[in-house]
């Protein structure tokens, strides 16, 4: 069995699930909340709104919703094969167990990929009310929310892949949740330390921060710095990738 196919069979696993609902439920809590109390201070003469909205809404999301979901979701993709000894019939399949590993993360990246695109629409709507209300003549920079969302995705794949790595090597529900929760309450923190690299599980805030950052000070560049955390971040994201292929199913093979 190839490696789409086992993708393809994941998904359709998924559609039986209640996912889909989890991923909406994070972008509107944090959406409707951010974009209406920003609204309070639109004026028409307000500059800038869209790109103010957006990160008043990212901020919080980046740093901890969008992580607390994709905890739920490690767990209910894993929790998945717990049950009627699935796991034991899906090592029977003559594929390897990096093979299987891969196509449940790969499931992760997709669920990841569509709650950012949920967060976008969800936005989008949001924020357009939110200008049409207070007469706000100001374009939608499609660009900037499509460039924003894209990077948001792309600094939390190495987050991604440690929660995978934690709920493969640790099985148990009750320890990946609390252990993976305990690892991005102090996201925060050590986003607001010169380590930052260090510690993926505050990759996305960070990067929102650095926007927050250029935007308070108005337009002054506050780049986020691909060095050192392209460097740290494939290293995250290989490992922990490598370390859950070789753990994945291991038990169950005894």
């Amino acid at each position: 069995m190839k490696g789409m196919d086992l993708f393809k069979l994941e998904l359709l696993k998924m559609k039986r699930s209640r996912m889909i609902a989890l991923l909406s439920a994070a972008p509107i809590l944090v959406v409707v909340s951010g974009v209406v109390n920003l609204s309070q201070y639109l004026t028409p003469e307000y500059t800038q709104a869209w790109p103010a909205m957006f990160i008043q809404s990212a901020l919080l999301y980046a740093y901890y919703l969008l992580p607390f979901s994709m905890i739920v979701v490690c767990v209910m993709i894993a929790g998945r094969e717990t049950q009627n000894n699935g796991m034991l019939k899906m090592l029977a399949l003559p594929v390897s167990r990096f093979r299987l590993s891969l196509a449940k993360f790969g499931v992760l990246v997709f669920c990841l990929l569509l709650e950012m695109v949920v967060f976008l629409l969800i936005f989008v709507l949001a924020g357009w009310i939110a200008v049409q209300t207070a007469g706000v003549k100001e374009t939608l920079p499609l660009g900037y929310l499509l460039q924003a969302c894209g990077e948001i995705f792309v600094t939390m794949l190495p987050c991604t892949a440690v929660m995978w790595m934690v709920t493969v090597v640790f099985e148990k529900p009750l320890i990946t949740v609390g252990l993976n929760l305990m690892l991005v309450i102090p996201g925060l923190l050590a986003g607001a330390t010169p380590l930052w690299f260090l510690y993926p599980y505050c990759y996305s805030g960070y990067l929102v921060s650095c926007s927050l950052h250029e935007f308070t000070v108005g337009g002054i560049k506050s780049a986020f710095p691909l060095f050192p955390f392209l460097p740290c971040a494939l290293a995250y994201f290989l490992s922990a990738l490598g370390m859950a292929a070789v753990r994945f199913g291991k038990k169950e093979m005894r």
